[in-house]
């Protein structure tokens, strides 16, 4: 992984068809995506269960690009060798989700992976200052994490202002999860983000027979957001 502030669209396989993951994986990066978002939740930290690291190594041989896993989940340190372990690229864990974030990022970066951290909406910028020499992603969550197609909470974009800002010239990408679009890309990407998650805005519309579709949504995300 090799950083720079370009768009990046992440389809989140939440939204993919889950007995097809491998082939869908490989239909979405054919069509452009830059990034595959694993959305891990574990029905105690958000209201939904989806996949766990067994999951996570079995599509790890289809993804070419970066398999950026996100742990909704609570406690989460007992987990991170094994995602990393699974090949997990990026391994983001929620500022809310225990009581040792700085403790939780370090792990991370023990066992090799990328650290990133995440803030739901109600958790304010700040509760990043000082993990800022440590992290490589910061993941503002632009809808209540737990469930995908929610609407997009626009109070984030002032949160994302404030991180670009408390960032500056380190190398930690802003990424935005939650209801991104075309009409939400430019907003958030004019605030200062470059990684932008997309589910249901990828995959809508296509399917590994007929992925045509989710080369027009993802760069009708970027386009947005390009031209922001």
């Amino acid at each position: 992984m090799t950083f720079d502030r370009s768009v990046k669209i992440a389809p989140s396989i939440l939204a993919a068809d889950f007995a097809n993951f491998g082939a869908e994986i490989e239909a979405v990066e054919a069509q452009g995506a830059d990034w595959i978002h694993v959305d891990v939740m574990d029905g105690h930290f958000v209201p939904n269960l989806t996949f766990g690291p067994a999951m996570c190594k079995a599509i790890r041989p289809h993804i070419k690009t970066v398999m950026d896993v996100h742990l909704m989940i609570a406690p989460v340190d007992p987990y991170i060798d094994a995602f990393a372990e699974a090949g997990a690229d990026v391994i983001t864990a929620h500022v809310e989700a225990g009581p040792h974030i700085h403790r939780t990022v370090q792990a991370i970066r023990g066992a090799g992976a990328k650290a990133g951290v995440a803030l739901n909406p109600a958790t304010p910028a700040s509760a990043v200052t000082h993990l800022l020499d440590m992290v490589d992603v910061i993941c503002v969550m632009t809808v209540n994490p737990g469930f995908g197609g929610q609407k997009f909470i626009h109070s984030q974009i002032e949160k994302v202002r404030e991180l670009r800002a408390m960032i500056g010239d380190r190398p930690i990408h802003i990424e935005i999860d939650g209801g991104v679009d075309p009409s939400t890309a430019p907003l958030v990407r004019a605030a200062g983000a470059d990684v932008l998650v997309a589910g249901s805005a990828a995959f809508k519309g296509g399917s590994v027979s007929n992925p045509t579709p989710y080369g027009e949504n993802i760069r009708a995300i970027r386009t947005a957001a390009e031209n922001a």
